[in-house]
């Protein structure tokens, strides 16, 4: 690196998370215990900035009617807001056109279309559907559906002792009989980050198609569906920091056209009468109904909040929180974590000896500190590493070294309670 390089970097700004914190007015919230909010539970739900709850407000306040169609102002408005969250969503996803985001209640419901407008069509009794163990139950449960509606068979990659996913593991299970891959880009129980462009292009070569569940990527990781060249992608808005309910999928336009439509009703068609209807074009033809249009809004501006950040900055912090809170837990007697694989994002599940997690949550929670604990979704990772349940705990841009001190802090003080 040259003299002016080098001096370049190291006075570049690191990621400013107290000025981060500002944006998030329930940062802020007063809790029972009048300890100061320590959120840590940020794979299940990001909080959201007061840009994202203003849009919404200003979809209701200023520009409240249904979208498409109509002529009228307010309708205008909606739809300009509602329509600019795709062109937002395919530039963030790297899409290769506005037509192949489908907007969906989230990724769950993302999953689902694609199990039964894609999959379920195409499956015959024999067919393969390959999953890995580490999966959420939203990337498990749809293909058991289809599968036994079918008779396909589900066919699961194992994992490591550390959660991680061998490409090597994963093409052995790849068959002639493979239709669909499915796979998480990030473990949403463990941090795993997959080798998902390995996985892709396995996929491909055994002439099947793949599928992200890219719920926990989207806020950590940059994500370019083109480049990875990914037959489809399922997000969450809540987990980027944006409105529940929802979320978008992506998927590759001869794909889509090729789909029949999820479900049936007002704007997903081209024409009815009682002799027959034709449907609408991608991707309209998957948005039956009048949908969430303040989630639109609300999902563009997270988008925006997203975009105005240094991301690079960003994952380098969020890595740095990650690194030091691990060391510190695992210097804790008792104490082990659940999921060690290289290069994991900034989820540390883990567990105590002699003390449930629920009751780890507990009294995390006494002392201010949001947790989560449970299966997290993720009952056959539990059965793996043989626990019933774990304590998770997950990171965002707006955690500081200050909330790592306080969960230290809270699980030294279990540790000398249970001993």
């Amino acid at each position: 690196m040259s003299e002016v390089k080098q001096q370049t970097a190291e006075q570049a700004p690191a990621f400013d998370a107290e000025r981060a914190r500002e944006d998030f007015p329930i940062l802020l919230e007063a809790l029972p215990s009048g300890r100061r909010l320590v959120y840590l539970d940020n794979a299940a739900t990001t909080q959201k900035p007061l840009s994202v709850i203003e849009a919404s407000d200003d979809y209701y306040r200023h520009a409240n009617a249904n979208v498409h169609r109509a002529i009228h102002t307010l309708s205008q408005r909606a739809t300009q807001q509602y329509e600019a969250c795709r062109d937002k969503l395919a530039a963030f996803l790297g899409a290769g056109s506005r037509d192949e985001i489908v907007y969906t209640r989230g990724t769950t419901d993302a999953i689902n279309l694609v199990a039964q407008c894609y999959a379920r069509p195409r499956l015959q009794s024999g067919d393969e559907i390959l999953l890995t163990e580490l999966e959420h139950h939203s990337n498990i449960v749809p293909w058991q559906m289809v599968a036994e509606a079918t008779g396909a068979k589900v066919v699961v990659v194992p994992i490591g002792d550390d959660g991680s996913v061998s490409i090597e593991d994963f093409r052995a299970k790849l068959s002639d009989r493979t239709v669909i891959a499915a796979f998480a880009h990030i473990s949403n129980s463990l941090g795993t980050v997959l080798p998902v462009a390995d996985m892709i292009a396995a996929a491909h070569e055994a002439g099947a198609v793949a599928l992200i569940d890219g719920a926990q990527a989207v806020a950590h990781l940059p994500v370019d569906v083109t480049a990875l060249d990914v037959d489809f992608y399922a997000m969450s808005g809540h987990k980027l920091f944006g409105p529940t309910g929802f979320g978008a999928l992506y998927g590759k336009r001869e794909l889509l056209d090729a789909m029949p439509p999820y479900q049936g009703g007002g704007d997903m068609i081209d024409t009815v009468s009682f002799s027959g209807t034709t449907y609408n074009d991608v991707p309209y033809k998957f948005e039956a109904g009048t949908p969430n249009i303040a989630g639109a809004a609300a999902l563009g501006a997270s988008i925006d909040y997203v975009n105005s950040l240094d991301l690079a900055a960003v994952f380098d912090y969020e890595h740095e929180l990650l690194a030091r809170a691990t060391r510190e837990m695992e210097a804790i007697d008792g104490l082990r974590i659940i999921g060690t694989a290289p290069g994991k994002a900034g989820i540390i599940s883990f567990v105590m000896d002699g003390v449930h997690a629920h009751d780890i949550g507990t009294l995390l929670d006494e002392s201010g500190v949001a947790i989560r604990t449970g299966h997290h979704c993720a009952m056959p990772v539990m059965e793996r590493f043989d626990v019933p349940a774990t304590a998770r705990v997950s990171f965002a841009l707006y955690n500081t070294q200050a909330d790592v001190d306080a969960l230290i802090a809270g699980l030294e003080s279990i540790q000398r309670i249970f001993g």
